[in-house]
């Protein structure tokens, strides 16, 4: 894609999710996330009603008379989008391919965090750790994190979503936001997810295409290729049982991406690549806000 076209692209995913922001977190983001943190303001003196757990006992010991920590709510959340840039993901049969929505709700997430003063980061993986861009602020920053997702070009094919958790929380040491875009076609990373959702606040998007739930049907027999691993054969669909078994192949990996976040204690959201997303995240949040 050259620079003309690209960054067409990127403004026009601006203006489209800028709006789309505003729709879906109007009155509802800075209250959407729980466990904002705290952070260490000052040490006073003790005072009848104060919580003993927060007493310092290093300066009770040095002064002879009991301080307490004192400590405010954080004003300023860390966002991190964790995204799949995998070959799975550039699959989509209708409307978009997965990777255009995974973009374009990555664009309007990182505008509602930019309203309220909040840092963004972003972790693209496949495989292996594929580019990490440190959370901060501003328009120019969000612009760029569009322009890598429009034009992000992966070294790598595959999918290890346990060693993308595993890095993010050895990075991003403060408690944060984290939102894993993914079509989640792996698995082995429950371990992970339990241990990262214990520190940050984290939500899984899990994004499909129709197509993936189903085989079309047709009296020929289908070529297919693995996106990721790149084996290719043909399919039968009246093959006794071809299709029954497709069906609960994607069955079985949308229970154990279900069944993973309930385990963690972490929310998740799926989407569809051809189904507006607005209302699903908008009542995802405002059941969040309550």
């Amino acid at each position: 894609m050259d620079t003309t076209e690209l960054l067409k692209k990127v403004r026009k995913i601006e203006i489209k999710t800028k709006g789309l922001s505003k729709q879906i977190f109007s009155g509802e983001y800075s209250s959407a996330f729980k466990g904002r943190g705290m952070s260490f303001s000052e040490v006073r003196s003790y005072q009848y009603g104060d919580d003993v757990r927060n007493i310092d006992w290093n300066v009770t010991a040095r002064t002879g008379e009991t301080h307490v920590k004192v400590f405010e709510e954080e004003r300023e959340l860390t966002v991190i989008l964790l995204v799949d840039v995998s070959k799975s993901v550039q699959f989509g049969t209708a409307k978009q391919l997965k990777s255009d929505l995974i973009t374009e709700i990555c664009a309007v997430i990182s505008f509602s965090a930019i309203n309220n003063n909040d840092k963004v980061g972003v972790l693209f993986f496949s495989d292996k750790i594929e580019k990490f861009i440190p959370p901060k602020k501003g328009r120019q920053h969000i612009l760029r994190i569009i322009r890598e997702l429009v034009n992000f070009n992966p070294e790598s094919k595959q999918t290890n979503i346990a060693q993308a958790l595993e890095y993010f929380n050895n990075v991003i040491k403060k408690r944060s936001i984290c939102f894993l875009l993914s079509d989640f076609q792996d698995e082995g990373y429950i371990d992970a997810l339990k241990i990262v959702s214990r520190r940050h606040d984290i939500i899984g998007l899990n994004i499909y295409d129709e197509k993936e739930k189903a085989l079309p049907k047709s009296g020929f027999l289908i070529r297919f290729q693995h996106a990721e691993t790149g084996k290719s054969g043909y399919f039968d669909p009246f093959t006794s049982g071809s299709r029954e078994k497709y069906e609960e192949s994607f069955k079985q990996n949308q229970k154990y991406f279900k069944d993973a976040f309930i385990r963690s204690g972490a929310d998740s959201i799926t989407l569809v690549t051809n189904k507006p997303y607005v209302n699903v995240l908008l009542n995802f949040f405002k059941k969040r806000s309550n």
